[in-house]
């Protein structure tokens, strides 16, 4: 019986081993932040963290979640009532985001509406409305590409080319005209150093004092880049040269790629292009729901892989890039057994498989008709795997070309009606 108690004991120590610690010293210490609060959840889940301690660091958060109220009520037996404090440069981002979807949003959404009536006329004036109103380049870009749609008329895309960024309409305004994509505008650094002596992005909190110094508008951004140019610290440097560059230039890294190339030149692709939107290749990025490291993988996401990897692992392990990769690589072992489309893959990464799944076999979407499949693209019911699908696809194509394997967009949407060369879904309910 002893023998058998003492076994469970060191069991048990070894399989909680793996998990850190946290004071509460060194988490009041940490800026405020996102990447605090996740640390402040971590902290309200520990077995030794008291109620008091519960209330006092609770008042710490820049933002309240989901998973912060449910941690602190399993502590405490109480809601938290704090008043977040909103961190300044996530404050700026989502007022950009507001007047987008404010102002132009409504005229893009209601040119739609009017297509789907079939009453051209008010659509296009909607159209032109959109692309006077849109604040970010994307979107203007989104109401060109849909004016010529509608009109046909190619000088649309000709501004597209002229003016536009490299994004989905850009791309697919090239295919359409048959001319090369903007390479002048797509940056690809080669870093000298291996690994960076000076800043370990790796590290959230880090990378939180790094965000301060980003969105202050006092800060040399290109010097600040400077400190984080090394392959280790590539994201965070594109990160913040596309930013010193008002994002006149997109930067498409390869970094890590003592891991990928030992992958299919379509999986290094499909990795890179999801790591470009979900974190820009910051190791150290933490989401507002507490998506971890450079490929935004959820906690429970990490417990589960891990179990079917025989694994146990902190989460913290997952801001180790490498970790992050094969972590995501297993997860698109699954996806691409039901998906076969960079797009609907990029759809279930981001809103789940189920999501995805609902969404091919509902009849709206993704059918042969009028203005399809840009129609669907436009008007998938979940707005952050919308613009997210988009964006990875995008990424995928021009991360294909970059490794080698000449592509094209619009081969990619061409067959988006199909399901033969999309899904196992739709194929299964006959659609």
């Amino acid at each position: 019986m002893r023998r058998t108690l003492a076994l469970l004991i060191v069991t048990a120590i070894a399989w909680g081993a793996h998990l850190k610690h946290f004071s509460f010293d060194e988490i009041h210490a940490m800026p405020t932040s996102i990447e605090k609060d996740y640390y402040i959840w971590r902290f309200l889940r520990q077995r030794d963290t008291t109620p008091a301690q519960a209330r006092r660091i609770i008042k710490e958060v820049s933002r309240l979640n989901a998973k912060l109220k449910k941690a602190y009520r399993r502590k405490t037996g109480s809601t938290p009532y704090v008043k977040p404090k909103p961190l300044y440069y996530y404050k700026k981002i989502d007022r950009e985001k507001k007047i987008d979807k404010i102002q132009g949003g409504f005229a893009f959404r209601k040119a739609l509406q009017f297509l789907r009536r079939k009453q051209i006329g008010k659509a296009k004036d909607y159209l032109y409305q959109a692309y006077r109103l849109f604040h970010k380049r994307e979107n203007k870009d989104k109401a060109l590409f849909w004016l010529y749609l509608v009109s046909h008329r190619q000088h649309h895309l000709e501004r597209l080319l002229r003016e536009g960024g490299v994004d989905f309409y850009t791309l697919m305004a090239a295919d359409i005209l048959e001319k090369p994509y903007p390479a002048s505008k797509i940056v690809t650094p080669m870093p000298h150093l291996k690994d960076n002596p000076v800043l370990n992005t790796a590290d959230p909190i880090a990378w939180a004092n790094v965000k301060y110094r980003l969105y202050d508008d006092a800060t040399d951004l290109e010097a600040l880049a400077q400190l984080c140019k090394s392959d280790e610290t590539i994201g965070s440097y594109c990160f913040i040269m596309e930013r010193a560059s008002a994002y006149e230039k997109s930067y498409f890294p390869l970094p890590y790629r003592d891991v990928m190339e030992k992958l299919p030149i379509e999986r290094q692709a499909l990795i890179y292009a999801i790591a470009r939107q979900e974190s820009r290749f910051v190791p150290g990025s933490v989401s507002r729901s507490f998506a971890l490291g450079m490929m935004q993988i959820m906690p429970f996401l990490i417990d589960h892989i891990a179990k079917q990897k025989g694994e146990r692992i902190d989460y913290d392990a997952i801001f180790d890039p490498r970790k992050a990769i094969e972590y995501a690589d297993y997860h698109l072992d699954y996806l691409t057994s039901f998906l076969y489309h960079p797009l609907f893959i990029a759809y279930a990464y981001n809103g789940g498989i189920g999501f995805t799944k609902r969404l091919l076999t509902r009849k709206r979407y993704f059918k042969p008709g009028p203005y399809e499949p840009f129609m669907s693209l436009e008007t998938v019911p979940n707005a952050e795997a919308r613009e997210y699908g988009k964006k990875v696809l995008t990424n995928y194509v021009i991360y294909l070309n970059l490794l080698g394997k000449p592509t094209r967009l619009k081969s990619f949407v061409d067959v988006l009606t199909d399901p033969q060369m999309t899904d196992k879904f739709r194929r299964k309910t006959g659609f």
